[in-house]
């Protein structure tokens, strides 16, 4: 570290080993405690196992993979998955986007909160419900269409992984195109220009730098993607599967973790890309998106064609969000998928046999999103609200986690335990949901707290608060609704988590998640979606109860400032 390194705290110049050496330091002890926690926190499990995986493959493993024609035949899929994956969700994702903001059609209420259904529905759900559509005794392709076909591969995969990642583009698109200002639409028309040639010019322009950003997040995501493949790639291998194949069923550490590598630098590379974009995207809608559109009235006059293109478009998506569901609740009260349709509560009942997962996956989801959140809202706030030491390195690790593939972390916490021989799986798993999804709890957090003025902290200092005390009566009040997505998010992706807890899971604390995989691999369809159903409804249940807490936390700060 540099010893030059030093800041301005309250006016007093400190530098980072003042922490350590003894000396006296004007502020909140608390401050400081919980900093230097944090900064434990984020060396020790994001710094210190990323270390650990980098350095643990030699020279001979390196070797091992680059002469093997299977691996590059990994690689190459694993690109072609992600460039055709992502190029089509963030496609579709546009689209939808576009026809829900910016034209005319009915039940845009509807429309527009089926992405945000899907994204409140654990992962898994699309994976196993594209088996029972789409697979060889899937309802679409062997009971209406007769078809003795397999979409497993590539195909396959390509449908469950846009389904799966087309509503990311939908929200980050969505708050591009809300933003564009209609007297700049109204200004083209009025000079001549057309429906089509306004779009290209004026709407498209605006909204690319949301599409490329969606585009290399959602790129990334696609990568690290290991549930969709795992249950529909079949014997098209793709990095993220093979990293777990290589480990757990021929036990090459060396191989896993090379493969694991990698898979980490067109991600990082992607990562660095879309961060500085968000940065400049932040910037460009500032400027050139000033109006948003809020009523149905400022609504675009489309043309007919348009109209209801996007009409079909939308109900279709719909259609095929709402059908992953729908074969979920029929798949848990069928005897035998696509032989057998007798009703039964056979597989209700053999959820008897899933409580540990169960509440393995609730309580540990439950915890790790609070902490993330916790964490999270605790770098932004030094990153954003103070001059602590180190800014630079909380906001980096915050967010260095969304550029690292599941399956490499969950490698590289499983080999950073081992070290240390530390075995309590349970806490392993915990660490692990909770650092995967810190980044865009930091991300959402600070795009609220970077909104609020500074001169409320001022304000607050000048009536005798610290820091502290300012970040829980200020900060936390002002951004709830920011913690609460984020909690409520982490939670969501937490319970159906695979890729970075496949490789700590143990006889002792088993997933619900990693059950629905098994089941799935075993041909159990009935099994594997009465418990993703009762999984989905519990989570939903649990969003619901978190909503309720927002608005009695909401009326109790409204009636103490009245009081």
């Amino acid at each position: 570290m540099d010893r030059k390194c030093e800041i301005t705290l309250s006016e007093k110049k400190i530098s980072f080993w003042d922490f350590f050496n003894g000396k006296k330091i004007t502020g909140s002890k608390t401050f400081y405690l919980i900093w230097f926690a944090v900064f434990i926190f984020l060396s020790i499990f994001i710094l210190f196992p990323l270390i650990c995986v980098l350095f643990s493959p030699n020279i001979d493993d390196f070797k091992h993979v680059f002469s093997m024609q299977i691996w590059k035949k990994a690689t190459l899929n694993t690109f072609l998955e992600c460039i055709c994956s992502s190029s089509l969700s963030v496609l579709i994702g546009f689209i939808y986007a576009y026809a829900v903001y910016k034209t005319r059609i009915p039940f845009k209420k509807f429309f527009s909160f089926i992405p945000i259904l899907h994204l409140l529905t654990p992962p898994f759900v699309g994976g196993l419900s594209f088996i029972l559509l789409l697979g060889k005794q899937g309802f679409i392709t062997h009971t209406l269409l007769g078809l003795d076909i397999s979409l497993y591969g590539f195909r396959g995969l390509l449908i469950a992984q846009t389904l799966c990642f087309f509503p990311i583009s939908f929200m980050i698109c969505g708050e591009a195109i809300q933003g564009i200002d209609d007297n700049l639409i109204k200004a083209s028309k009025s000079l001549g220009a057309g429906h089509i040639k306004t779009f290209f010019t004026v709407s498209l322009p605006i909204c690319l730098p949301a599409i490329f950003s969606s585009m290399l997040f959602i790129a990334v995501s696609v990568m690290s993607d290991f549930g969709n493949p795992m249950i529909v790639g079949g014997r098209f291998r793709v990095l993220a599967v093979e990293i777990y194949t290589q480990l757990t069923g021929w036990m090459n550490w060396g191989t896993s973790t090379v493969l694991g590598i990698i898979l980490l630098i067109p991600s990082i590379i992607m990562f660095i890309f879309q961060n500085r974009l968000t940065k400049k995207n932040l910037l460009k809608t500032a400027t050139a998106s000033i109006k948003k559109n809020s009523t149905d009235d400022d609504a675009l006059k489309s043309c007919r064609f348009v109209k209801v293109f996007m009409t079909i478009f939308c109900i279709f998506i719909s259609i095929c969000v709402l059908s992953q569901f729908i074969a979920i609740i029929a798949g848990s009260f069928q005897k035998l998928w696509g032989i057998d349709t007798t009703f039964t509560l056979k597989h209700i009942q053999n959820l008897k046999r899933c409580t540990k997962e169960l509440s393995n996956s609730l309580l540990f989801s439950v915890i790790s999103a609070a902490l993330s959140t916790i964490i999270a809202g605790f770098c932004v706030f030094f990153v954003y609200r103070t001059n602590s030491p180190l800014k630079k390195y909380f906001d980096v690790l915050s967010q260095l986690p969304a550029a690292i593939p599941g399956t490499l972390f969950g490698l590289a916490i499983s080999i950073a335990a081992s070290k240390i021989k530390f075995t309590n799986s349970a806490f392993l798993i915990i660490i692990a949901i909770t650092i995967g999804f810190m980044p865009f709890s930091f991300r959402s957090i600070a795009s609220k707290v970077s909104q609020i003025n500074t001169s409320l902290d001022d304000a607050a200092s000048s009536l005798g608060a610290g820091k502290i005390k300012t970040y829980f009566t200020v900060i936390l009040p002002l951004s709830k609704g920011a913690f609460f997505n984020a909690f409520v998010y982490n939670f969501v992706r937490g319970v159906g988590t695979m890729s970075a807890v496949i490789f700590l899971v143990s006889f002792k604390t088993p997933l619900a998640s990693i059950k629905i995989l098994n089941l799935a691999e075993q041909g159990f369809w009935g099994d594997a979606a009465a418990l993703a159903l009762l999984l989905t409804l519990i989570t939903f249940v649990i969003i619901g109860l978190c909503k309720f807490i927002l608005f009695l936390w909401s009326r109790f700060w409204i009636v103490k400032k009245l009081h």
